[in-house]
């Protein structure tokens, strides 16, 4: 791989990074919020769109991270 496009790929893993930040921080809240849920809605419809919620914030930032991975391996 040339410096052009291994500069270019490092700039993507860098942005990369910051989307995995601002996206932990919003999961983070959310599974707060999640874990706030009282006790009598566990089961209900808003208690399981919010598990789900959480549930796709983990699968995205989790797939950020593979891309980064990817990414890391392809500089290399």
């Amino acid at each position: 791989m040339n410096n052009p496009r291994r500069k270019a790929l490092n700039k993507i893993k860098e942005q990369i990074e910051d989307l995995k930040s601002q996206l932990e921080e919003l999961l983070d809240e959310e599974v707060e919020a999640f874990e706030n849920i009282p006790e009598n809605l566990e089961g209900s419809e808003r208690y399981e769109k919010a598990e789900e919620c959480v549930s796709a914030l983990e699968d995205a930032f989790n797939s950020l991270e593979e891309a980064r991975d990817y990414i890391d391996t392809a500089v290399e």
